[in-house]
């Protein structure tokens, strides 16, 4: 079966459930690791929407999951909040060095 451009969304959409799930345990690794996999898929949607459209049909159901999307993008970066403020001040005063 061909992978259509719904299916790039829902993939989506489930790794952003676990880079969630990963946050929501200060997993701030496995967050990372799952961003990755976003990145990769969003590029992989990008160069397929080159050539296809989503169908009519299928419209209403790619609204739902970008907006499931960008709802656990807003839970990740309020408990990820915490963590980048604690990081800060780890590194407040420290000089920056790029290897």
């Amino acid at each position: 079966m061909a992978v259509m451009l719904l299916d790039y969304y829902k993939a989506i959409e489930e790794s952003s459930c676990r880079m969630l799930e990963a946050a929501q345990v200060q997993d701030w690794d496995g967050v990372v690791r799952y961003e990755g996999a976003c990145a990769v898929l969003i590029e992989q949607l990008r160069c397929r929407a080159h050539d296809e459209e989503i169908l009519p049909e299928q419209r209403g159901e790619k609204a739902r999951i970008m907006q499931r999307i960008l709802h656990n993008d807003a839970q990740i970066r309020n408990l990820a909040e915490p963590w980048l403020a604690q990081c800060a001040q780890m590194f407040e005063g420290r000089p920056y060095f790029v290897h």
